[in-house]
């Protein structure tokens, strides 16, 4: 499956039914499974077998997802989560413990500040927040000699700035550490994060790879590729026994499959944060037109920014496939084909025209989600990121007049005729 394109993996990875078996990945919905013997089970608790026990930690359908997914991305393993922030939350943990750090780029997604910077806090592990667009002399201030990871999003949800991965992955691999990336926005269709020097890629499943709105839902890729037994004293969780497993060492007993299998036997045993079966069954079926669809969200999407640059009621317009967009040089080099559907935009009046505004379109709806086939929209400030002060809104590159514009799949002249219908109250 590896010398597909990626239109056809989108379709067939992950799953190749035998003869007779379901065309379709089934829906295993079953709490537990049986096994003749205690002996066999023990064996499955021991990590000498591979298999499954209980839902909790981990599902066949689930798994066949996850490794579609992986296949997506060019990952070695995967595993699914009930949620986006699931995802993030379990692949920082699964190698930061309390007395860790992690450098973070602050433009990333409200809620994953808030996690990072507050829930994370809590458990004792810090994180220090630089610019997407920092120097490479101050990414390197940032590090700690108790960092474990470097964080960033492929495209920042909601700012757009696109991530520099060649200078993030080697800030991060100088300092022994491994660059986590949550590629949500971009999906494995316009950037494959693990061909820059990424090397763990975390998704929410619930946007673009879901596409319908219909179903949360997160991933974790690793790419196999960062050593973690070169540093057994940074990573210990991988490189030293694991008491509650029997003393198992999983970079030796699991080796590119070390991180991964971590994650799903201790965190998802202990937190439980599994994706439903059901739902991984709506994800699989999105998957299959993710590259459809994304051709036609990133073609809409730059139609609509370019139409904006000729509205004088617009003060400003980001999206990274326009040319002249500060992100524009990045975009070509890590974004191919395009830079997802969402675009980012000021209306002159502030927040109260903003406001205005959103309350005058008829197609696209005012809602909380985004990236989905769905044209939608949000005034982040007052929502998503209303958690932040003023000065993290400005970190996050999160101004109080920025409206976050998910172009959806509909025809781009009605979504145009819509903005341009709205504008006409402000």
């Amino acid at each position: 499956m590896k010398d597909y394109k990626i239109g056809t993996k989108c379709v067939q990875s992950g799953y190749t039914p035998k003869n007779g078996e379901p065309r379709q990945i089934p829906i295993i919905q079953s709490t537990t499974f049986k096994y003749d013997t205690s002996e066999a089970m023990g064996r499955l608790f021991n990590l000498e077998d591979s298999g499954y026990f209980y839902s909790r930690l981990a599902n066949p359908t689930n798994d066949h997802v996850a490794a579609r997914i992986a296949a997506l991305e060019g990952g070695k393993s995967a595993m699914l989560t009930s949620s986006g922030q699931a995802a993030n939350f379990y692949a920082v943990f699964n190698i930061a413990e309390c007395g860790s750090h992690v450098v973070a780029s602050s433009a990333i997604y409200g809620g994953t500040y808030n996690l990072f910077a507050v829930t994370m806090k809590k458990m004792g592990i810090d994180f220090t927040f630089v610019s997407p667009d920092c120097t490479a002399e101050e990414l390197d201030a940032a590090f700690r000699p108790n960092t474990k990871a470097v964080f960033g999003e492929t495209i920042a949800n909601p700012s757009l700035a696109v991530l520099d991965f060649e200078k993030f992955a080697s800030a991060a691999h100088s300092h022994n550490v491994p660059l986590i990336v949550d590629n949500t926005f971009a999906t494995p269709v316009n950037c494959r994060p693990f061909e820059f020097g990424a090397d763990i890629v975390t998704h929410s499943t619930t946007k673009y790879m879901d596409g319908h709105a219909s179903t949360v839902g997160g991933a974790i890729v690793d790419s196999g590729n960062f050593d973690w037994s070169k540093f057994p004293d940074k990573f210990p969780g991988l490189c030293t026994p694991d008491e509650s497993y029997h003393g198992v060492i999983y970079t030796e007993k699991f080796g590119e499959a070390a991180y991964i299998t971590k994650a799903t036997v201790q965190l998802m045993r202990d937190l439980g944060s599994i994706q439903a079966p059901e739902n991984a069954y709506l994800i699989s079926l999105g998957l299959e037109s993710l590259e459809l669809r994304m051709k036609r969200h990133s073609d809409n999407a730059l139609k609509v920014a370019t139409h904006l640059l000729n509205n004088d009621k617009i003060s400003w317009i980001r999206y990274p496939a326009l040319p002249g967009d500060k992100y524009y040089p990045l975009a070509e080099k890590y974004l191919n084909p395009g830079a997802s559907g969402v675009i980012s935009f000021g209306v002159k009046g502030g927040r109260n025209a903003a406001e205005t505004f959103m309350a005058h379109l008829r197609l696209a709806s005012i809602e909380t989600h985004v990236a989905d086939s769905k044209t939608c929209c949000l005034h982040p400030a007052s929502s998503t990121h209303r958690q932040l002060s003023d000065s993290e809104l400005t970190e996050a590159g999160v101004s109080a007049d920025l409206i976050r514009f998910s172009c959806g799949i509909e025809d781009p002249e009605d979504i145009i005729a819509d903005i341009d219908e709205a504008l006409k109250f402000i």
